[in-house]
């Protein structure tokens, strides 16, 4: 067997053998295996494809070509949630610990935003001191304290995917399905899990801007997981607005510490509890999506949930402070308020115009070597549907100094759409304590044992169980 004549047999659009993938995978980290010809086997699986079985096996090869983490030794199911990411998506720091607080263990490998859609482990380390790479005894410590950990990809852990990923994103095949589905499920392979939960998501604000794109990257994944027989459930969510009030890095952990509070977004927490009630009838089958629900909500309502939370940051090296005090956290050096040029309706936010400005106030970054303002961001007053009057606050924009927010005004007012006309939109499906309805961003589910409307119906039934905000839901001052 030869690396031409594995690239040859894909070429021809030939299923290759689970020899030959591996063969492939351990051959590109030790030299059997050329840049070049891995590059060409790359560009005939982008135009050829890979079936089920070799996708798995693909992805198997690549999560054992390093470290595998294993925590059977504690007790508990391990889970986890990968999300495709958008414009606001902050969900990982409410569902983890929200996850824990029911009984399941979360060692989460996350990382690092580049373009629009932000980082989880750029707003984790708006926190002094939290340390996001921990080695397998550390990982396994916090797991221990807090039920659940977020730490980046060590060096040790899936080498084969930061190698393959460097030769895709130079050679045009970064959006092959197979490679994508690989990529993803190897890391979360690698961390032990008994089940997984995807968002993937669609619109503006996300990577996908079809659902049909959106929808067929979800059915990949979940045939690739139920081939390997994890299992595995999809829910695709809708990301034409910002999820949330907040835009940045640490201001998104302060909402996100809000929505375990239980006054947080209700788009927000909506779907983190479709995502969390995933989860659990997954790991629990015959359990009803109403009785995972009522547990979730539960603690959320008896502080257990921020709790975890609080906890997984001491335990990884943050203080709780900023969280129980948010006046003693920084303050970005400037700040400017967006408000409508005339009366009328929102009709969209475009949620990923709001990410680029983001990225121009410092709060994510262009290259890889760019830098982070962990406290530059945005923050909403409005949302889709909501009428304004001339004058009125559309949000404020910050960053450090040497930033020019003046030029940054007419971009940030272009992104909110205003009608005259009151736009149409799904009815909404509850509203909280503020008098304020939204519209269920979950759109469909795979691999679950309920359905879109299902969902809509039960929390339509169920509610969110939000209270009113002490101060203010969006204001960071």
């Amino acid at each position: 067997m030869t690396p031409y004549e594995i690239i040859q047999k894909k070429q021809r659009g030939e299923a290759n053998t689970a020899e030959e993938i591996r063969f492939m995978v351990a051959g590109a980290l030790d030299g059997r295996v050329m840049e070049a010809q891995l590059s060409s086997w790359f560009m005939a699986i982008y135009f050829r494809d890979m079936n089920a079985e070799e996708t798995w096996i693909l992805t198997q090869a690549m999560r054992s070509s390093g470290e595998v983490l294993d925590f059977g030794a504690l007790p508990g199911r391990k889970v986890d949630k990968h999300s495709t990411g958008g414009v606001g998506d902050k969900i990982t720091f409410i569902l983890a610990p929200l996850l824990a607080a029911v009984g399941l263990l979360v060692p989460s490998i996350t990382g690092r935003g580049l373009g629009h859609t932000g980082g989880t482990l750029d707003k984790l380390e708006s926190l002094p001191g939290l340390k996001t790479r921990l080695d397998q005894t550390e990982m396994g410590r916090v797991l221990q304290a807090a039920g659940h950990a977020l730490v980046g990809q060590t060096e040790n852990l899936v080498p084969a995917d930061r190698l393959f990923y460097a030769l895709r994103d130079v050679t045009a095949t970064v959006e092959s399905a197979p490679l994508i589905c690989s990529s993803i499920l190897s890391k979360k392979l690698a961390e032990g899990v008994d089940a997984l939960v995807l968002d993937v998501k669609h619109g503006h604000g996300a990577i996908f801007q079809q659902q049909a794109q959106a929808e067929e990257l979800a059915r990949r994944l979940v045939a690739t997981c139920t081939r390997g027989g994890l299992p595995v459930g999809a829910v695709l969510s809708d990301m034409n607005a910002p999820l949330g009030r907040q835009i940045g890095n640490w201001n998104e952990l302060l909402e996100s510490d809000e929505c375990l509070q239980g006054f947080g977004s209700p788009d927000l927490v909506e779907l983190t509890l479709a995502l969390g009630t995933a989860a659990l009838v997954l790991l629990e089958p015959g359990l009803a999506p109403v009785e995972a629900l009522r547990r979730l909500k539960a603690a959320l309502a008896d502080g257990s949930a921020r709790e975890c939370y609080l906890r997984m940051i001491e335990a990884q090296g943050g203080s709780r402070e900023w969280f129980l005090a948010p006046h003693h956290a920084p303050r970005p050096a400037q700040g400017r308020t967006i408000t409508a040029a005339r009366a009328g309706w929102v009709a969209d936010i475009q949620s990923r115009e709001l990410g680029l400005v983001g990225i121009q106030l410092g709060a994510g970054r262009a290259r890889k070597e760019d830098g982070i303002d962990h406290f530059a961001g945005l923050t909403l007053h409005v949302q889709t549907g909501d009428s304004v009057r001339a004058g009125q606050a559309l949000c404020d924009i910050y960053a450090g100094p040497g930033i020019d927010l003046e030029a940054l005004l007419e971009r940030t007012r272009a992104a909110f759409v205003l009608t005259d006309a009151r736009p149409e939109r799904p009815a909404p499906i509850h509203t909280d304590v503020r008098g304020l309805g939204w519209s269920s961003r979950v759109s469909a589910t795979l691999g679950l044992p309920f359905s879109a409307a299902q969902w809509q119906d039960l929390i339509r039934a169920e509610g969110l169980g939000l209270r009113e905000h002490p101060l203010s839901p969006t204001r960071l001052g």
